[in-house]
C-alpha cells in the first residue's frame, strides 16, 4: 500500500508531523508516534526487517548520545527537579532526565519517518510527482533524474579504475600524501568522463523535447485520490491522538510548559 501512495502526499504526511513533534518535550508523545510509524512501515510496506534495522541502528547510537548530553548539560528550563544521580561534577535531575529521553525519542521518530519514506518511495515517481503536483520546473526535474542515474555508472567506473591501477602495480595509499595523489589519479578521469556524459545527455534530452517548457504531456500521470488523503489524514490524526493521550496522562510538555 505504501508504495502506491502519491510521493508528494507521503512527503507531507512525514514532514509536517515531524515538524510538529519538534515542539513537544515530553517522552510519551514521540514514543507513541514512533510505535505508530514503525507499525505502519511493516504492516503496509514491503520492508525487510533486516534492512530496516541495519539502517535504523546508527540512529539508536545518535539518539542515545543526544539524550545523554541533554541530561548532563540541560538548559535552565530543564535543570530543575530532584537529583537522580551524579557523575563527577554533573548532576542529572528528573527534569533533565526526561528532557533527554524526550530528545532521544524525537530523534528516533524522525529517523523512523524518514525510513518510511525512503524505503517505500520510488525516486523517479517522487520527482515526477514534484513536477506534476508541486509544479517543479521540468528542466530541474529531468536534470536531477539524469544526475541520479549517473551514480551507479560512477561507482562502476571507480571500480574499473581501481582494478586497472592494481594490474599496473599501483597499491593502496597509506599515508596522507599518498592518499592525496590517489585521489587525484581517480578524480581526473572520473571528472573527464562525467563532463563528456553530461554533454551527451544534455544534447539527447534537448533533441527529444526535454526543455524548460512547463506545458507538456506525461507518459506517467501522477494523481492524488482519496487513498492519499486518507493516508495523510491518518498521520495527522495520530499526532493529535498522541498529544491528547499525553495530556490526559499528565505528560504533555511543550517548550518546557506542562499541560
Amino acid at each position: 500500500m505504501l508504495t502506491s501512495i502519491n510521493p508528494t502526499m507521503k512527503a507531507l504526511a512525514v514532514l509536517i508531523p515531524a515538524l510538529l513533534l519538534a515542539f513537544t518535550f515530553d517522552p510519551l508523545t514521540p514514543f507513541i508516534y514512533l510505535v505508530f510509524t514503525v507499525a505502519v512501515t511493516f504492516l503496509f510496506g514491503k520492508v525487510a526487517f533486516k534492512r530496516w534495522i541495519a539502517m535504523f541502528s546508527p540512529f539508536l547510537l545518535l539518539a542515545g548520545s543526544f539524550a545523554w548530553m541533554t541530561m548532563l548539560h540541560p538548559s535552565d528550563t530543564f535543570s530543575g527537579g530532584d537529583v537522580l544521580f551524579a557523575i563527577w561534577s554533573f548532576q542529572v535531575t528528573s527534569d533533565s532526565f526526561w528532557a533527554g529521553i524526550s530528545l532521544g525519542l524525537r530523534s528516533l521518530s524522525f529517523a523512523a519517518l524518514s525510513l518510511l519514506f525512503i524505503l517505500t518511495t520510488d525516486s523517479t515517481k517522487f520527482m515526477l510527482s514534484l513536477m506534476q503536483q508541486c509544479k517543479l520546473p521540468p528542466k530541474l526535474t529531468f536534470g536531477i533524474l539524469a544526475g541520479y542515474r549517473f551514480l551507479p555508472t560512477f561507482r562502476y567506473e571507480l571500480q574499473v579504475l581501481r582494478q586497472a591501477h592494481r594490474i599496473r602495480g599501483v597499491g593502496r595509499a597509506r599515508g596522507v600524501k599518498e592518499r592525496l595523489h590517489q585521489f587525484r589519479r581517480y578524480a581526473i578521469p572520473l571528472f573527464a568522463n562525467a563532463i563528456r556524459k553530461a554533454e551527451r545527455v544534455a544534447l539527447a534530452m534537448e533533441s527529444k523535447g526535454f526543455t524548460g517548457e512547463t506545458d507538456r504531456t506525461h507518459y506517467h500521470e501522477m494523481t492524488i485520490d482519496k487513498r492519499d488523503w486518507v493516508f495523510v489524514s491518518l498521520f495527522f490524526v495520530m499526532f493529535f491522538v498522541s498529544v491528547l493521550l499525553s495530556y490526559q496522562l499528565g505528560f504533555l510538555n511543550i517548550f518546557g510548559n506542562h499541560f
